[in-house]
């Protein structure tokens, strides 16, 4: 029903999500990062309050694996869940419950990790990974959409995909790049196209909100 890939960018630290699923509005429920914290898809039977909570033991200290350990031990219905995990060092862990659905797997990576379910075949997680690792100099959000695309050409779900979504966190505390395709024939082509046009705006829209005095204008009617 989903796959999806957690990352962290080396070089400027940046970490980010992306996840895809036949179902409708899949990163609402399934995509969370904090800057300077982590990064978690928390995915197949979808409890969306356990990714704050994981990114919560990160920020306390705990690494990924022992933040991701703690909050599965103590959470209800544990069997139904999957999910990704990745602090800001670059140290991940995965959780697939006994209920996940179907064929399901997950690979790590250098500063990734993957996983899915419902696969038309497991090796779609590795294959995200080696996309994702391919072109470290590229912004995160160009090698989070090769990994998802790396992740459809492997086979992707068993059954097409509908809805598409990228979260970047770096510096400040509010997502830089939040983008959703809610419902749509190809959403990963469909987020690609999104991200063409928000790309160059990305950076203009935190100076925006740190530094208004120095930012450039809309460019829209009434702007000066």
């Amino acid at each position: 029903m989903t796959f999806s890939l957690v990352g962290k960018c080396g070089r400027t630290g940046m970490l980010g999500v992306v996840v895809t699923s036949s179902s409708p509005a899949v990163a609402a429920r399934c995509a969370w990062a904090r800057a300077r914290v982590g990064a978690v898809a928390t995915q197949n039977v979808t409890d969306p309050s356990l990714g704050p909570l994981v990114l919560d033991r990160i920020a306390s200290g705990s690494p990924a694996a022992d933040a991701l350990d703690r909050v599965m031990t103590g959470t209800p219905h544990a069997p139904f869940r999957q999910l990704g995990v990745i602090d800001s060092q670059g140290r991940t862990a995965a959780y697939a419950g006994t209920r996940t659905l179907g064929r399901y797997s997950s690979a790590s990576g250098n500063d990734c990790i993957a996983a899915g379910n419902l696969l038309a075949d497991e090796t779609v997680p590795s294959a995200m990974v080696r996309a994702f690792e391919r072109r470290r100099e590229d912004h995160i959000a160009d090698r989070l959409l090769d990994a998802v695309r790396a992740g459809e050409a492997a086979g992707g779900e068993q059954g097409p995909v509908r809805s598409c979504g990228l979260l970047v966190v770096d510096e400040v505390d509010w997502p830089v790049t939040d983008l959703r395709v809610d419902w749509h024939d190809d959403p990963i082509s469909e987020l690609g196209r999104l991200w063409q046009v928000w790309h160059p705006l990305e950076r203009d829209y935190v100076l925006r909100a740190t530094d208004p005095a120095a930012a450039p204008s809309y460019g829209v009617a009434g702007d000066e």
